[in-house]
């Protein structure tokens, strides 16, 4: 990829792993459009990245949960003048509690988030990308989109599971124009992710071989998707993980998750 015509999109790139992909992309020489809400938190990373690395770093707030947010970030960029080969959809949360003791509008903002808004970058992205010959898309999906859902998390492991679905479909359909999608799939990541749940207590009892640094996802992300592979798990625990669930039968599966939830719900109470 021409790094000095590239811009890469990152969205949710204030914290965790989008801001690890910042700093990974921006050491590889990349420009970069850096999306989130906090856009003094942006401009902070944007100002680190352009003294290091000395490439150009664009700012752009969005709050993905708007419905015409997407629509909003690409008229954008392109009032800008910028050309996005390069896309990061990062941008994510979890939704604790179980599915009925949230409302409706949680549950919608949710998707929008972590589903409709990943989608529809693609979809109109897709296109400049497929003009020029080439292209890159990391989807952040989850381990646990590999994994039966666990109670109290409704939403989450299904929204990773179509991310991964979705970027194999992709992967299949325009890796013949020189575009490579992938679904990067980490585990237990040091980040700001379960703060904002409210599940940092609960998940500081898991032992520290089961966490992985963002800056080394990042890493494992990006070179995954110059690899070209369209599905790419994070670390050899997670993939072991994986293996034994794909492995095994539903009915045992769902059970020993069941277990282990409530195992953690119970250490953290003590």
């Amino acid at each position: 990829m021409n790094a000095q015509t590239a811009h890469a999109l990152i969205t949710g790139a204030s914290a965790g792993i989008g801001a690890a992909f910042a700093r990974e992309l921006a050491a590889r020489g990349h420009n970069l459009v850096l999306t989130a809400r906090r856009l003094d938190r942006l401009q902070s990373l944007a100002d680190e990245l352009m003294r290091a690395h000395a490439v150009r770093v664009e700012t752009i707030a969005c709050d993905l949960a708007a419905p015409d947010a997407v629509a909003k970030l690409v008229a954008e960029i392109a009032r800008r003048g910028l050309h996005i080969d390069y896309l990061v959809n990062n941008a994510g949360y979890g939704v604790p509690g179980y599915f009925l003791s949230q409302p409706w509008s949680t549950q919608a903002d949710f998707m929008q988030v972590l589903m409709r808004a990943p989608t529809e970058l693609c979809h109109r992205l897709l296109p400049a990308m497929r003009e020029h010959g080439l292209g890159r898309i990391i989807n952040v999906a989850s381990l646990a989109g590999h994994v039966p859902g666990s109670a109290g998390q409704s939403l989450y492991a299904g929204a990773k599971a179509y991310l991964m679905k979705l970027s194999q479909t992709l992967h299949l359909e325009y890796r013949g124009d020189g575009i490579h999608t992938c679904a990067l799939c980490p585990g237990f990541t040091y980040s700001e992710f379960h703060d904002v749940t409210g599940s940092r207590q609960m998940m500081s009892k898991l032992p520290r071989w089961m966490w992985m640094d963002a800056a080394t996802v990042a890493r494992q992300g990006v070179d995954a998707v110059e690899r070209g592979e369209a599905v790419h798990v994070n670390g050899r625990i997670n993939r072991l993980i994986k293996t034994l669930f794909k492995l095994m039968p539903d009915r045992i599966a769902l059970r020993l998750i069941a277990r282990q939830s409530r195992r953690i719900r119970k250490q953290a109470a003590n």
